[in-house]
This record gives C-alpha cells, structure tokens and sequence, in this order.
C-alpha cells in the first residue's frame, strides 16, 4: 500500500470512531430527554443523526477496503464486495449525504423563524411542518437516488476508493456512437444533483444565517445601549466590575458570528473540496490525482463526525443531558464498588453472622431467634 493510502485508511477509520460515538450519545441524549423529543428541532436533529450513523456503518468501512484492497484486485483497484453490494452502498451513499444536505438547510431555516419571529415561532413551526419538510428531504433524495440506480451510475469509483456514483467506462465504450450521449447524461445529472443539493443547501444556509447574524447584532446593539447607561449611572462602580461588564459585551457581540461561522464554515469546508473534485471530473481532460480525490471523500465523511457536536452537543441542554446521565453512570458504579467490599468485610468477620453469602434459589434465609441466657 502507498503511504498516502494508509494515511487515508487512519483518517477514514478515526471518521468511523468519532462518528459512532458522537452520533450514539446525541441519539441517546434524545431518547432520555423529553424536553429534547419534545421540540420541533429535535425531529431534524434526530435524521441528521439517523443518516450519519447508517452512513458512517455502511460506507465507511467499504472505503476503508477499497483503500486496503487498491492494487490488489483486477485493473488499478479491485471492488472491496460483490457489484450489487456496491451497488446498493452506493444507492445509501447517495441518499444519506443528500438527506443530511437538506436536513442542514430545513435545521438553518427552523432557527430563522425562531430568532426573527421568537413571538409565534411555536404557531409557525409545528411537528406537523417539520415532518412535511422531512417527506420532502426523503422524497428529494429517493427521486436522485433511484434515478441513479435506474440508470445504472451506481457501483465502485476506483478515484474514490468507495462505492458511489459513477459511470461505467466498459460500457459506455461497448456501445460506441452512444458512449457521447451517455457521458453528457451522466454529466447532466451529476452537475443536477450537486446543484440541487450542495448548493441549494449553501445558498438556504446562507441567507437565513446571516439574517440570523443581523438579527442578533440589532439586539446586542441594544443590549449595549443598555449596558453604557447603566455603568454610567452607577458612578461608585468597582473598576473590574465595569470591566467584566465590558468583556462581557464583547464576548456577546462575538458569540452569535461563531456559531454562525461554524455552521456555514464546516458544511462549505467538508463538501465543497468533494463537490468541485466531481465537476471537474466530469469537465477536466487531464487526469485527477486519486489522492486528492480520497482526501476530498474523507472531508465528506468528516461531516458525519462534527454534525453531533455542531448542532447538538455544544448546546447547554445537550451538555446538560450528557452531565446527568455521566453522573447517573459513575454515581451507581461508585456505589457499587464500594458498597461491596463492604458488605464482604463484615460478613467474613462475623459482625452479621445471620447474613448468608451464597443461598439457593428455594431456599429461605435463617430466621434470628434470641438466645436465653
């Protein structure tokens, strides 16, 4: 194996760990917290996290064997499965990476209508509303997904090392005058589904973050009004008082700009590279470095692995959820740990001698009678 490729299977492997981990707590922080079920985010939250992990347990592990088994195989590199297991990886890869897409922009559009219209936020937005925006993030990717197996563009990409959408070469060069035809179709629907998903996602991103961004100055703006008057009103203020005051503001003009940044900076960071690496694909007559090609694919996976903590467990009521369950777990091993040795103790040095150590299923513990003197 190239070194490259073996830093690839590191990287791909460390994606899977995080991933799992990451999306198991947030989907067990949703099914103990009712408050958390119980708000219309939580539904987004909870596919966005459904996708990653199917994603991160299904197609994953096949990039991690294609990138073991490069060079080892027929041709430049061998399929790590069967074609129609490929076939069916590549239907999910599809699927999932396209209903994660959307999801982002219906989670970008649910918190617009919370911060610019806080009053009637729970009139506007309904479980109701979110499971129609989730049939459509369902039915957009089955519509691209099925198109693509119909068509048969689904299999093992050996630039890729992973099992997604792609043409096959030995075909389209048997039909001959139809190879033309068939790569401008494939090409068409490639620069579609990039189109209606990647970018029609960072243009909803876009523009109801940075609403968001200006909401959110307007009304740090005004708490800063607030604050001045108020410091300089209370004249005998203790100079680090006003200056924590003053941090304070700072920090919260700061605040909303890196929430917002990480939104944005995190989707266009990981997918992007992957995107324009499968435009130029398409259009590009020299050849592509199927390194940076991998490189690209695992900045996508990455963003299985940072969506649990983007949208989920940096939030106080995530964290919190998190603090209470941790402390639920070692409270009861602590007890239990120390409960024990206990109870061997005093049983070994007689202090209960009617308390047995082992007793039979049907057996009844020995009843304490007083002894007469």
């Amino acid at each position: 194996m190239h070194t490259a490729d073996v830093a690839a299977c590191v990287l791909v492997s460390c994606i899977i760990a995080v991933s799992l981990l990451s999306n198991v707590v947030v989907l067990i922080c949703f099914l103990y917290d009712p408050e958390i079920r119980g708000q219309v985010p939580g539904i987004f939250t909870l596919n966005l996290t459904l996708c990653n992990l199917l994603l991160s347990a299904s197609n994953m592990p096949l990039t991690v064997a294609g990138l073991v088994t490069r060079g080892h195989g027929p041709g430049p590199g061998g399929p790590p499965a069967p074609a129609a297991f490929c076939q069916l990886a590549g239907f999910l890869d599809t699927f999932l990476v396209t209903n994660a897409m959307l999801t982002m922009a219906a989670l970008s559009v649910d918190r617009w209508v919370a911060v610019v219209f806080p009053l009637s936020y729970h009139s506007r937005v309904r479980r109701r509303d979110a499971a129609i925006a989730l049939a459509y993030t369902w039915t957009h990717s089955l519509c691209f997904s099925a198109a693509a197996a119909r068509l048969s563009w689904l299999g093992y990409h050996r630039l890729y090392a992973s099992c997604t959408l792609c043409q096959d070469e030995a075909g389209d060069g048997a039909r001959g005058a139809k190879a033309g035809a068939a790569k401008a179709q494939f090409a068409a629907f490639t620069v579609a589904l990039h189109a209606l998903t990647f970018l029609l996602t960072l243009v909803v991103m876009c523009a109801t973050y940075l609403k968001v961004l200006r909401v959110a100055r307007s009304h740090c703006r005004r708490i800063d009004v607030i604050t001045m008057q108020t410091l300089v009103l209370l004249v005998d203020i203790h100079p680090s008082v006003r200056q924590r005051c003053l941090d304070e503001q700072k920090r919260r003009r700061q605040r909303a700009t890196k929430k917002i940044s990480t939104f944005i900076g995190t989707f266009v960071l990981c997918f992007s590279p992957y995107v324009i690496t499968r435009i130029l694909e398409l259009f590009y007559p020299g050849p592509i470095s199927p390194h940076w090609a991998v490189l690209s694919k695992c900045l996508a996976y990455s963003k299985a692995a940072t969506d649990p903590f983007v949208y989920s467990l940096l939030r106080h009521q995530y964290r919190k959820t998190c603090g209470l369950l941790a402390n639920k777990i070692l409270k009861r091993n602590l007890f239990n740990s120390s409960s024990a040795p206990w109870v061997e103790n005093n049983t070994s040095r007689g202090r209960w001698p009617h308390v047995q150590t082992t007793t039979a299923a049907n057996e009844e513990p020995p009843s304490i009678t007083p002894s007469v003197q």
